[in-house]
C-alpha cells in the first residue's frame, strides 16, 4: 500500500486547522467528504484539481507522460461534443521552463476521444465567425501551451483539440492571455496551484453561436484556483464574457468572484475531493489583496 505525507494548514481567517493530503494516490481524509468523487480514473477521485464528474455522457481523460505521470485531465461531452472543463496542477515538479513552444503548433486530434467527434485540426475555426463582427475564432488553449514546458510530451498534449474552444482573437490574445500570464505568476510563487478551467456548454443562453462543423462557442470562461502556500489556502474564481473586445487593460479584480459563485454560475462543484469543512471556507471566502489584486 502506498503511504501518504500529510501536513496541516491554517485556514484563512483563522479557525481549525485543516489536513491536506500531499500525496495523490489513492488515500482518505478524516475529514468527512459527502462530495468527493466515487467515479472515474484514479486520478479524479483523490487529486484535488478535479471539480465533480458529472457522469452520464461525459467521460474524464487523462494525459500522463512518461516522466511525470499526470500532466492534464478533461471532462470531455461525448453528446455535446465538447469539453467542459480542463484541470491540472502547478508544483515544484513541473514549473520549470525545460522546453520552448514549437515554431509551428503541433495542432492534433485528442487520441482517447473519437476523432469525428473533436474539431478539425485546421480551417473549422478559422471559418467560423463571431456574430456580427464577423471575426474568426482562433484556438483556444485551456490548459496553456506556456504552463507545460516542462517536457516535451506535455507540451505537445496541450495542443490536443479536446485542450481548444473557439476564441476570438481579441479575446483570446487579450484578457485571456493576461489571466493565463497571472495564474502562472501565481503557480510559480506558491507551494502548490490547483487550476480549472474551461468554457460554458451546458445552458443554452451561455453559447454564443457553432462552428461550421457544430461544435459549441461558449459565451463565458472561466477560471477556478485554489492555492496552497506555505500555512496559507486559499481560492479564487475568475468568469469571463467572450467578447470582440479588447479588455487588456481591465484588471483582472473586475472578473474575480468567490468559488462558491462560479459554482452556481456554471453548475460545476470545483474542488469536489477537499474535505467538507476544507471546500466549505475556502470557497465561500476570497481575498482579492491576498493575491496581489486591487
Amino acid at each position: 500500500m502506498l503511504g501518504i505525507t500529510l501536513f496541516t494548514l491554517a485556514a484563512c481567517g483563522g479557525g481549525d486547522d485543516i489536513v491536506i493530503e500531499r500525496n495523490t494516490q489513492n488515500t482518505s481524509s478524516n475529514s468527512p467528504n459527502a462530495n468527493r468523487n466515487l467515479i472515474g480514473p484514479l486520478e479524479a477521485q483523490t487529486r484535488y484539481e478535479f471539480p465533480k464528474l458529472q457522469g452520464g455522457n461525459s467521460e474524464a481523460i487523462v494525459h500522463s507522460t512518461v516522466t511525470y505521470g499526470m500532466n492534464y485531465a478533461l471532462e470531455w461531452d461525448h453528446q455535446k461534443r465538447a469539453t467542459r472543463w480542463v484541470c491540472w496542477r502547478m508544483d515544484a515538479t513541473n514549473r520549470q521552463e525545460r522546453y520552448s513552444r514549437p515554431a509551428e503548433d503541433p495542432w492534433a486530434y485528442d487520441p482517447l476521444v473519437p476523432e469525428n467527434e473533436q474539431q478539425a485540426t485546421y480551417n473549422e475555426l478559422s471559418k467560423s465567425y463571431y456574430p456580427e463582427t464577423n471575426s474568426y475564432y482562433q484556438k483556444g488553449h485551456i490548459c496553456a501551451s506556456q504552463d507545460r514546458i516542462y517536457d516535451k510530451e506535455a507540451n505537445y498534449q496541450t495542443f490536443y483539440m479536446t485542450n481548444i474552444m473557439p476564441q476570438v482573437g481579441n479575446f483570446n490574445e487579450k484578457i485571456w492571455l493576461e489571466l493565463e500570464k497571472k495564474v502562472r505568476t501565481w503557480g510559480k510563487t506558491c507551494d502548490t496551484l490547483y487550476i480549472c478551467k474551461g468554457g460554458t456548454i451546458d445552458r443554452a443562453d451561455y453559447i454564443i453561436n457553432y462552428t461550421i462543423g457544430n461544435h459549441i462557442v461558449p459565451k463565458y470562461f472561466f477560471v477556478a484556483l485554489l492555492r496552497k502556500s506555505f500555512n496559507d489556502i486559499n481560492a479564487i474564481a475568475f468568469w469571463m464574457p467572450h467578447l470582440d473586445e479588447d479588455h487588456s487593460r481591465d484588471p483582472l479584480s473586475g472578473y474575480a468572484i468567490k468559488v462558491d459563485r462560479l459554482e452556481e454560475l456554471t453548475g460545476i462543484d470545483f474542488f469536489c475531493n477537499l474535505p467538507d469543512d476544507t471546500e466549505s471556507k475556502v470557497e465561500s471566502s476570497l481575498t482579492l489583496s491576498s493575491w496581489n489584486l486591487k
